[in-house]
This record gives C-alpha cells, structure tokens and sequence, in this order.
C-alpha cells in the first residue's frame, strides 16, 4: 500500500523521482541553453504526470473492487434490504428482497410497498409508515407485519426501519426485512 503522503509532499517525492529518471538526459544547468532547459522541464514534467496517472489508475482499480465486495454484500445478503421514498414507492430493493417477494427486481421499483402488506396489517403498517416519515426523528423503529407474496402466500415479516435523510433530497425510508416464518 502506497503512503498516505499530503499533495505537496506527494508532488515534491514525484518531482524527485521524475528528474531522477531524467537524469542520464540531462544537460548541465550552466551549460544549457534556455530550449535545452525548457525540453528537459517538459520531460520531467511529463513523467511526473504518467507517474500521477498510473497511481490514479491502481486507485481507480482499488475503488472499483471495494464497491464490487459492496455489491456482492449487498445483493446476496440473507437480509432483505428495501428503500422506500416518501410516497411508499419502492426506489431500491437488493436481489434477498426481490426473492422474498417473488417479483423481479425491475418490476418492484416504482411499485407501492403495501401492495405486499397483508389486508389484515395494511392499516397499521400506512400508521407505521406515516409516523416514521413526518416525525423529523431518525430512530430505529422496528416491528413485524402479516405480508403477501405476489403469489399469494403469506409470511410475517420482521422489519428494522431507519429513515434517512440527506441533503436537497426528500427523506427516504431505509428497511431491513425479515422472514420470521422461516
């Protein structure tokens, strides 16, 4: 792992190490006339940049294979995980969440939540809902409700809810489902 250095020592190392490649190229600065001077700052230069570039690029690869883990923890977590807009609309729905549903993920989004909720806790869980979003809190709330598949059978459903907010959006509510029947 390469150290964690600030922008001008990290700068001042690649220029050292630049015109250190450089130096079998160089001519002495007395001696030098101002092109040969400039030639070989344009040569630094460049690879201080290819340097820069190629750092970037082992950081690039390192972000994009923490976000693959992520990924792979989020969609086949044994957790349902759900985000829910303020309107109840399914925004987000991991591949655990779709199974238990038994609907394709692509035909989830933008679908109602309560579509999935038992008649028989359809009051309770719009309360529920509706408590969790208006009241500006950001508490855990959790609770179990009767739900339905989409072909028919019916389970209980452990939820671990968490609204969110963030900045310049409408706040969204984050939750964790479970089948208790299991």
């Amino acid at each position: 792992m390469t150290p964690k250095w600030d922008g001008i020592e990290r700068r001042k190392s690649l220029r050292t190490n630049a015109e250190a490649m450089v130096k079998t190229f160089s001519v002495a600065a007395d001696a030098a006339t101002p092109t040969e001077l400039l030639i070989h700052e344009l040569l630094v230069h460049k690879i201080e940049l290819e340097m820069q570039n190629e750092e970037l690029r082992r950081a690039h690869m390192i972000i994009e294979e923490a976000r693959d883990r992520y990924v792979d923890l989020y969609e086949f977590a044994p957790v349902s995980y759900i985000t829910l807009n303020r309107d109840g609309v399914i925004d987000g729905i991991n591949l655990t969440g779709a199974a238990l549903l038994g609907v394709a993920r692509a035909k989830l989004i933008n679908r109602r939540f309560s579509t999935f909720v038992a008649s028989a806790d359809k009051d309770r869980w719009y309360r529920l809902f509706m408590s969790m979003m208006e009241h500006g809190k950001s508490e855990q709330q959790k609770f179990s409700l009767q739900m339905m598949r989409a072909d028919g059978s019916a389970f209980y459903g452990h939820f671990d809810c968490l609204r969110k907010e963030t900045l310049n959006a409408p706040p969204m509510l984050r939750v964790a489902l479970t089948d208790l029947t299991q």
